[in-house]
């Protein structure tokens, strides 16, 4: 299994740890997105309160990417990537609630890996592509679709 980087609640604020497979969050010291290093062990992973795993500048999401999610809103995978943004405040920590718009009536969501970009690209080929990535984690990607389908590009 890979480096589990987590964050959580400290008394000083939010913090950055290394969570082992005994179960356990030790410290991380330095940038979580470079180099770094492991510190004293902080708690059990059970009684650490976990934020978000990243606190995002912007998040891009690609739209009807496999013929079967296309297929449920009667279209095709589109030749090029369809691409949106959501705020960065729409990522929230792990147990917080969602809340929902008063004004739809069509929630959904879906289960997807999130990958996590951890240094600026541009023009980045499928080839050199992992070279950017951070790590991934799950995500829960919820949509009103109703009010999504009274824009233009859906």
């Amino acid at each position: 299994m890979g480096t589990r980087i987590v964050r959580y609640v400290a008394e000083a604020g939010p913090r950055w740890g290394v969570a082992t497979e005994e179960g356990k969050v030790l410290e991380l010291h330095g940038d979580p997105y470079g180099r770094w290093e492991v510190g004293a062990e902080v708690g059990p992973l059970a009684e650490i309160r976990l934020m978000a795993p990243v606190a995002p500048s912007k998040i891009l999401c690609v739209g009807r990417n496999y013929p079967a999610h296309a297929a449920e809103h009667d279209a095709e995978v589109p030749p090029e990537p369809l691409l949106f943004l959501k705020p960065p405040s729409a990522v929230i920590g792990p147990e917080k609630p969602i809340l929902l718009p008063p004004q739809s009536r069509r929630v959904d969501y879906e289960a997807e890996m999130a990958v996590v970009i951890g240094r600026r690209c541009r023009d980045v080929t499928p080839e050199a592509a992992w070279e950017y990535v951070w790590g991934v984690t799950c995500a829960n990607d919820v949509t009103a679709r109703d009010l999504q389908r009274r824009d233009g590009q859906w």
